[in-house]
């Protein structure tokens, strides 16, 4: 008997579904762990949790719960407005940038196009354009990182989507914005070219760009940002993109109805004020990534260089490597499925949390380096300090 399933597009059917970070839940549940014991550093969510004013706005719209959010946005809308710079019409939210992302390709990609992006790239990229049965052209990583002119070549008359992370998930790496400002000025206007800026409060000050002002010179631009990292609200989900007024509207009778949630609204415009908080998520970044960078380099583990919140380790068996973290109740980023088999992501986590990553990789190392007679050595020990060594 055929069955709805049976008649699902191929493209449908083909689809690899996005992998992502093990919750604490499963993984006490798996192993028998408390909770309280387990560290997660999979994810790239911000260790200091969610701005106070944020939470503080999410707690007091939980009142008009009952109340449909303002489905167009215009208080968020219009203090990013003034803060970037650009008018209310060049701005679309979305349920986490990824919704944006969703947004682009179902806006303007059909069967009959393609996207362009580059290897080790987000994965949500293949899988949006895919979605609509569009061609994914991937492109060959350069030092792990995208190759602009390659890219270019790879541009076809039917591309109609280009996809860019700077910096790039998973793999850290960052492109000066120079080169890509000369690169949009090589790309054909008929391709969009989508800059996934989801990491951009993690640069440096000196290295930050206003790509927003690029938008008067480039129509065929949209940049994509999130409340999700630096602002601490992943589990809110809201996001936003920035582009042409024409952009902007074409990919608003694509967005669903609602599609921010009334607490999600209050807390993403009550972070905007937050700046303290966000200099403290910068700093502590920043110390974190050392902390991380001179552990695994004692380790003699290779990472590649970081522009966000996260480090890319080579450690050889990665799947093995993993599943002993795990079995001491760490939680860090398995990424083969974006071809680096070898590497695990790790999240910047608290100085604790960052210090029972490496203590854990130390063991587990050690007893993979003697081989079976270390067999025991990979037996999880105890943390007498629980939760509170990562505090």
């Amino acid at each position: 008997m055929i069955t709805c399933c049976d008649l699902a597009p191929p493209h449908v059917r083909a689809i690899a579904p996005y992998q992502p970070g093990k919750p604490i839940s499963e993984l006490a549940r798996e192993f028998g762990l408390a909770e309280a014991d387990i560290v997660k550093l999979a994810s790239n969510e911000n260790p200091l949790g969610p701005s106070p004013l944020a939470l503080s706005a999410a707690q007091d719209a939980l009142y008009d719960m009952a109340l449909y959010p303002d489905g167009a946005g215009f208080a968020l809308k219009a203090k990013l407005s003034e803060k970037l710079g650009v008018a209310q019409n060049q701005i679309v939210l979305g349920n986490g940038s990824n919704d944006v992302l969703d947004i682009a390709a179902q806006t303007f990609l059909t069967p009959e196009t393609s996207s362009v992006h580059s290897e080790h790239a987000f994965a949500v990229y293949p899988i949006a354009t895919q979605t609509v049965g569009a061609q994914s052209i991937v492109v060959p990583a350069q030092d792990y990182g995208h190759d602009l002119a390659a890219m270019r070549a790879a541009i076809r008359d039917d591309t109609r989507v280009l996809w860019i992370a700077n910096p790039n998930n998973p793999t850290g790496t960052f492109l000066p914005w120079a080169e890509i400002e000369a690169f949009l000025e090589s790309v054909p206007p008929y391709v969009l070219v989508v800059l996934d800026e989801a990491y951009g409060e993690y640069l440096p000050p000196a290295e930050r760009c206003d790509t927003a002002a690029w938008l008067a010179r480039f129509p065929n631009l949209l940049i994509t940002r999130t409340f999700s990292k630096a602002y601490g609200l992943a589990g809110l989900r809201v996001g936003y993109g920035l582009g042409h007024p024409d952009v902007i509207d074409l990919m608003n009778r694509v967005r669903h109805p609602f599609n921010v949630n009334l607490p999600a609204l209050a807390a993403a415009e009550a972070a905007l004020d937050d700046t303290d908080f966000l200099e403290r998520s910068y700093a502590l970044n920043t110390a974190g990534m050392a902390q991380l960078a001179a552990g695994l380099a004692e380790l003699k583990i290779e990472t590649v260089p970081s522009k966000g919140n996260f480090l890319l380790a080579k450690v050889g068996d990665a799947a093995r490597i993993n599943t002993e973290l795990l079995k001491r109740g760490v939680i860090v980023r398995p990424v083969a499925n974006y071809g680096l088999p070898e590497f695990l992501r790790v999240s910047v986590g608290l100085a604790g949390q960052n210090a029972r990553f490496l203590d854990a990789l130390s063991v587990v190392l050690a007893a993979l380096s003697e081989g079976v007679s270390g067999a025991a050595a990979l037996e999880p020990r105890p943390d007498p300090g629980g939760r509170k060594a990562c505090l």
